[in-house]
């Protein structure tokens, strides 16, 4: 009898819960315990919670263990091209079969109860991780943080809360203090806690947040700085200071990742090597990600082909100050988005930047604004504005006006993750 594939597995548990998103742990906690509460087997646990930069933060902790010759299992989302991405078993995308093996078990222990697909899928990471050695754990929560499918570790050696901001406001709440709430939900009784650059009003909260269960706090600006000097990365806490290469992750917001990162290895002993390759040898897609080969580059020889996943107003701020960065030349953004996004908001930032900009819809996405409606926005804080049907066609355009174009591909994970799978 042949096994199902992992794709398979995937769209069955897809119908397992009638909400994509659905914030609670009961569930979690059931499903957990049918498996053997593999979550109380997995190596020390990182846990990093934030509104942008969690992503990058963990790939750079990653990058500074597995430099000290450690290893780590990791876990993210939202994947990009393949479900696999998503877990890494001691620094390796998880394998078909034991990504199909790990989907099965946990699919067949639920028995068809209620669970959304996030959550039966994170009890499939921690069953990996569980089973298969490492020395370390990295946890990159999903959404918010305090009823994250992830906050599920009763005692982690750290966690991490990054940058807060608007973002997923229909689940998160309105305001910077109530998002933040959410994210503090991940600091435990004791556990030290990495704290990034915040607004005032977000710091507050996670600092009251980490008096109420006695929570050591390394904070920026207050017990670790970060800046850039002469073209290098110098980083200063308790422990001293440290002159390192700037992060090979480009945009100047990552030197605030690098940071957190550093204060993570740091804490946990590890030694200035580690933190040399937790900055220059990190590596995260869809973060302002040149693309150097593929067929896409192909059909671009003279152009330069970037690649960028951020989707609200504090990444368009960000990837507007990156791109104002780069070498002078004449850039054009082709934009999706998704139709909960603050579209204004992350393009404002971003019109000073850009040439022009082709608004396209994300294929496949069902959440996917409408070309015609981004182009509206795009206008609206003063773009030149194209609507297309396609990346194709908004690439030939491109190119037909400049073929040495730089172009920027732009708005959403799901757009980048389109983006990487038909590049090959």
């Amino acid at each position: 009898m042949t096994r199902d594939t992992s794709d398979a597995i995937l769209a069955r548990m897809m119908a397992l819960h009638p909400k994509v998103i659905d914030l609670t742990l009961d569930r979690m906690w059931r499903c957990l315990s049918a498996v053997g509460d593999p979550h109380l087997k997995v190596p020390p646990v990182i846990h990093v919670a934030g509104t942008n930069g969690k992503g990058s933060t963990q790939a750079m902790i990653r990058a500074g263990i597995e430099a000290a010759g450690q290893s780590a299992h990791a876990y993210t989302s939202p994947h990009l091209a393949r479900f696999h991405e998503r877990i890494r078993v001691a620094g390796e995308i998880i394998s078909e079969d034991l990504l199909s093996d790990y989907l099965d078990d946990v699919y067949e222990a639920n028995g068809g109860g209620a669970i959304t697909y996030f959550e039966i899928t994170t009890v499939a990471a921690f069953l990996a991780f569980a089973r298969q050695p490492a020395d370390w754990t990295l946890l990159e929560v999903g959404l918010g943080g305090r009823h994250d499918a992830t906050n599920v570790i009763a005692k982690p050696k750290l966690t991490i809360i990054t940058t807060v901001d608007l973002d997923h406001q229909q689940f998160l709440g309105e305001t910077i203090p109530e998002i933040a709430y959410q994210k503090a939900g991940i600091i435990k009784q004791g556990v030290p806690v990495i704290v990034g650059p915040q607004h005032e009003a977000a710091l507050e909260v996670i600092e009251k947040e980490a008096m109420r269960y006695s929570a050591p706090t390394l904070i920026h600006g207050q017990h670790w700085h970060v800046g850039e000097e002469n073209g290098r990365m110098v980083y200063q806490d308790e422990n001293g200071l440290l002159d390192l290469p700037l992060p090979n992750l480009r945009g100047a917001h990552q030197i605030g990742n690098a940071g957190m990162a550093i204060a993570a290895l740091r804490h946990l002993g590890f030694d200035e090597a580690a933190c040399e390759g937790a900055v220059t040898q990190a590596f995260w897609p869809a973060r302002m990600q040149r693309l150097r080969s593929g067929s896409l580059v192909e059909r671009a020889p003279r152009a330069e082909l970037w690649l960028d996943g951020g989707h609200n107003p504090a990444a368009g701020k960000a990837l507007a100050d990156t791109l104002a960065d780069l070498p002078k030349r004449a850039t054009h953004l082709i934009c999706g988005m998704l139709s909960t996004k603050d579209v204004v908001g992350y393009l404002r930032p971003l019109a000073a930047q850009a040439a022009s900009l082709h608004a396209i819809a994300i294929p496949g996405e069902a959440a996917t604004l409408s070309a015609e409606d981004t182009a509206d926005a795009a206008r609206e804080v003063g773009f030149e504005t194209h609507v297309a049907a396609s990346l194709d066609d908004a690439m030939a355009d491109i190119l037909a006006r400049d073929p040495e174009a730089r172009i920027l591909i732009c708005g959403s994970l799901y757009l980048a993750g389109a983006v990487l799978r038909e590049n090959g």
